[in-house]
């Protein structure tokens, strides 16, 4: 699934070629994603200008002043820029294009989604105050997010804080790569109850989840499964790894064995030396 930095990674890529555009066309080849994408969307969307490009968690947003366009990735979804006079002769659509969004200058914005778990949605308001976004965490990357607010947030948390850094609630946009890199990088075990994690240590993960996400932005991502950038192409944080998928193989920085358990039916990694 695209986690922030995928989803981060598609933003700064998308929005140079959508901004202060207006919608010529909208083409709808399948409506059945998560939630139907609205009937009425080509009707909602034709001639206005697309004003603002952000992100919120795992979401798109395309403000276009009386109201935003809300995308999602899914489990396995990706947007794609492609110029209107090579859509067909060299990208023509395929089986799971189900969405392009047609701008004036000819431009196209097509999301591919292979399981149909994406999302294409219409809300005018306040969008932060639209149900799927106003109940989320602070944003990992902004001061909103730190050790007191980290700390203070867990106290009689039984749950594991590697199933408590995954919780859209209490932050957002950390998934199961980055949750378990962010983990080795601070020395915790993935196991541990998150209202057994005192300030000290809290301080240290909430800069390893800082700088780990940073340093996949930097790289494009992670290319996992169908994966790609606006560009189409992958992103290459994989190759950073220092534990997650590396089951069974030698811990980088002790060269003791790396450690793969369940933790509510995802994977964990951990080196049992470096991480107490």
């Amino acid at each position: 699934m695209p986690e922030l930095p995928e989803v981060e990674t598609t933003r700064r890529g998308i929005a140079p070629h959508l901004l202060g555009q207006s919608v010529a066309h909208v083409m709808v080849r399948n409506p059945r994603l998560r939630w139907p994408i609205p009937g009425n969307l080509p009707e909602l969307l034709a001639g206005l200008t697309i004003q603002a490009v952000t992100r919120r968690a795992k979401y798109l947003l395309l403000d276009c002043g009386v109201g935003t366009l809300i995308l999602h990735l899914g489990m396995s979804g990706s947007l794609r820029i492609l110029p209107h006079r090579l859509m067909q002769s060299i990208e023509p659509p395929q089986k799971h294009d189900h969405f392009d969004l047609i701008l004036s200058d000819q431009t196209v914005l097509r999301l591919r989604d292979p399981r149909r778990f994406g999302a294409v949605l219409w809300y005018m308001g306040d969008i932060l105050q639209h149900p799927l976004l106003m109940n989320l965490g602070p944003e990992p990357l902004t001061a909103d997010f730190n050790a007191q607010q980290l700390f203070e947030r867990t106290r009689d948390c039984h749950a594991s804080i590697k199933q408590t850094l995954m919780n859209s609630h209490v932050v957002v946009g950390i998934g199961n790569i980055y949750a378990n890199e962010a983990l080795f990088l601070a020395g915790i075990n993935p196991k541990i109850a998150a209202g057994r994690i005192g300030m000290t240590r809290y301080e240290r993960l909430v800069q390893a989840v800082k700088q780990i996400l940073q340093q996949a932005i930097e790289a494009g991502g992670s290319s996992l499964r169908d994966f790609v950038n606006s560009d189409g192409n992958p992103g290459y944080f994989q190759q950073q790894y220092w534990v997650y998928g590396r089951g069974g193989q030698h811990c980088k920085k002790c060269d003791h064995e790396i450690k793969q358990i369940r933790q509510s039916q995802r994977s964990s990694f951990y080196c049992q030396r470096c991480q107490h």
